[in-house]
C-alpha cells in the first residue's frame, strides 16, 4: 500500500513538472511568435510607405513628361533634341526651350512636394544626357559619346538654374548626378536613334536611410 501511493504521488509530480514545462515553452513561444509578427507587421508597413513614395515620385505632370515602366525613367513628351553633335541648349529653338522651362519647373515643384510630405526620406535625382550613333564608328570612340552626353545633361542644369530653377535649393534631401550614358545606356529609343539627342530624368527614393531611422525607432 505504501508502494502504490508513492506511485501516486510521484507519477502527480511528474505530471505537475510536465505542465509547468509545457506551460513554459508556450509563453516563450508565443512571445517568439508575437515578436516575430510585430517585426512582419513593420516590414509590411515600411513595404507600402516605400510603395506610396515612389508612387508619387512618378506622378510627374503628363503634360510634360512620358514614363518608361521598364527602365523607370522620364522622358520629355515634347519632342525636343540638341542639334547633332551640340550641347548648346541655345541651339534648341526659344519655343522648345520654353517647354523644357515648364518641364522644369514642374519637376521641381513634384520634388519639393514629396520631400515636404516625407521630410525623413532623402531622394536622388538623376539628369542624364544621351547622344544619337551616327555612323559606323561610334564603338570605337566611346569617349567622345560620354562626352558629349554630359554636356548635355550639364547644360540642361545650368539652363533652368539660369531661370531660377536651381534644384539644390532643395538641401540635402535632394541629392542631385549629372551623367552622361553616351552612345549606350537603358534609356536610348532603339527604334529611331534621332530621338537619342535629348536627356532623360530618374527620380528615386533613398530608402536605406529610412528603414534605417524607423529601426532605431522600435
Amino acid at each position: 500500500m505504501k508502494k502504490s501511493n508513492f506511485f501516486w504521488v510521484s507519477y502527480a509530480d511528474l505530471m505537475t513538472s510536465l505542465f509547468f514545462i509545457m506551460l513554459v515553452l508556450y509563453v516563450v513561444s508565443f512571445a517568439i511568435l508575437s515578436s516575430k509578427q510585430s517585426q512582419l507587421q513593420a516590414a509590411a508597413d515600411q513595404l507600402k510607405e516605400i510603395e506610396s513614395i515612389q508612387l508619387a515620385l512618378e506622378g510627374l505632370d503628363a503634360s510634360y513628361f512620358s514614363f518608361d515602366d521598364v527602365n523607370k525613367r522620364y522622358r520629355m513628351k515634347e519632342e525636343i533634341t540638341f542639334v547633332s553633335g551640340s550641347a548648346k541648349i541655345t541651339d534648341i529653338p526659344l519655343a522648345k526651350r520654353q517647354e523644357i522651362y515648364k518641364a522644369g519647373n514642374s519637376l521641381y515643384k513634384k520634388i519639393k512636394e514629396v520631400i515636404e510630405s516625407n521630410p525623413e526620406v532623402d531622394y536622388l535625382l538623376v539628369i542624364e544626357g544621351n547622344t544619337q550613333r551616327s555612323n559606323g564608328n561610334w564603338n570605337t570612340i566611346p569617349n567622345m559619346g560620354y562626352e558629349l552626353s554630359y554636356k548635355r545633361a550639364l547644360s540642361l542644369f545650368n539652363y533652368w538654374k539660369s531661370r531660377g530653377i536651381d534644384f539644390r535649393d532643395l538641401g540635402a534631401q535632394c541629392e542631385i548626378i549629372l551623367a552622361g550614358s553616351g552612345y549606350f545606356g537603358y534609356s536610348r529609343d532603339t527604334l529611331d536613334e534621332r530621338k537619342n539627342k535629348k536627356f532623360t530624368i530618374q527620380i528615386t527614393s533613398k530608402v536605406g536611410k529610412f528603414i534605417k531611422n524607423n529601426i532605431s525607432e522600435k
